[in-house]
């Protein structure tokens, strides 16, 4: 589909004209208004128009997202935000379609269809708040939340073991995979810039402190103090090192896995240079399994940024080729055609 608006240049606009007039309800000190503000203040800087960004999301605190959106959207139903954007992404290849959902939405009863819109790699940019915990139905324990986690609903301690959010969608072999965390608006700014250009699914963790439920749930990480040394900045081409002097860095052990040393000890040239584009995602799986958890040094940034064939593009030339040589259906004829027909 041709938007009728290419030819009229995008109108410059600021953080004001993407902000709605909703009230933002969430619970003083979340960190999804820092989220907010980090998608807001980066929107003028897209190029691109309002009236052509759509935000769907599911069911949780992270699902109200579109209303404080000047933009289209839809509050959609618990875990199915990426099969109606699916849907609205593969009709609509000139809208810019963005998922928001958190870790309950996503990987508990929106586990199925999350991976098939990131196996497919239908073009979304898809936002996962993660909190390790349920917030709006009030601190049940979550897919993300460790084991022993005691919450409302495991009040002996959770036996499941959690779900890492960047292995499950490396697993599915989506094209780009990124974290970040909302106690760095600039990077998250850069990290959802990167997302939004990448042609496919992008898929986005974000570290998301809530503080009513689970608070400081990620403070040993992301807490100024310990930033220097627990987080470890991924930057393509370059060696894999972190530390407020540089003193720590990732090796490859000979059985393929990853861990982490100390400089001074293996010398840099041992160090494992990042490559975010290698088409193999089983490197960018073992940085994602670094970390057994946000109290060890955890990787940060793009794990993964790859390009495949985008799924849209490939229905809309099928169905060109399906009309080419059999002709435009008639739906109207098919309806009322009987209660079957043949195919083929």
């Amino acid at each position: 589909m041709t938007d009728l608006t290419d030819a009229v240049p995008v109108p410059l606009t600021t953080r004001k004209d993407w902000s709605s007039d909703q009230e933002v309800r969430w619970c003083p000190g979340c960190g999804d208004y820092s989220i907010l503000s980090a998608v807001q203040m980066l929107m003028p800087e897209l190029g691109v128009r309002r009236e052509s960004t759509v935000f769907l999301s599911g069911i949780g605190c992270a699902a109200r997202f579109p209303y404080y959106m000047n933009t289209y959207g839809m509050h959609t139903i618990h875990g199915r935000a990426p099969a109606i954007a699916t849907g609205l992404a593969t009709t609509r290849p000139d809208l810019d379609v963005w998922v928001v959902t958190g870790d309950g939405d996503a990987l508990s009863i929106g586990g199925n269809h999350l991976i098939h819109a990131l196996r497919r790699n239908v073009n979304l940019t898809i936002l996962l708040f993660n909190n390790q915990i349920y917030g709006l139905t009030k601190g049940q324990y979550s897919p993300t939340s460790e084991i022993a986690k005691v919450t409302k609903s495991t009040p002996f301690g959770s036996l499941e073991h959690p779900f890492n959010p960047l292995s499950l969608a490396l697993g599915a072999e989506a094209g780009f995979v990124a974290r970040t965390h909302d106690m760095d608006r600039k990077h998250m700014m850069e990290t959802f810039r990167r997302a939004h250009a990448h042609k496919g699914a992008s898929f986005v963790e974000i570290y998301q402190n809530c503080n009513v439920f689970n608070d400081g749930a990620f403070e040993q990480i992301t807490g100024k103090e310990h930033r220097a040394d627990m987080l470890i900045p991924l930057v393509h081409g370059e060696p894999i090192r972190f530390g407020a002097d540089g003193q720590f860095g990732v090796v490859m052990d000979p059985d393929g896995s990853v861990e982490v040393v100390e400089v001074a000890a293996v010398g840099e040239g041992a160090l494992l240079v990042h490559d975010e584009h290698r088409e193999n995602p089983g490197l960018a799986f073992q940085l994602s399994r670094l970390s057994r958890g946000p109290y060890e040094p955890t990787p940060i940034g793009v794990f993964r940024d790859v390009d495949h064939e985008e799924y849209g593009e490939q229905m809309t030339e099928q169905i060109a080729a399906a009309t080419e040589r059999r002709g435009p259906g008639d739906f109207a004829d098919l309806l009322r055609s009987g209660s079957s027909w043949t195919v083929g």
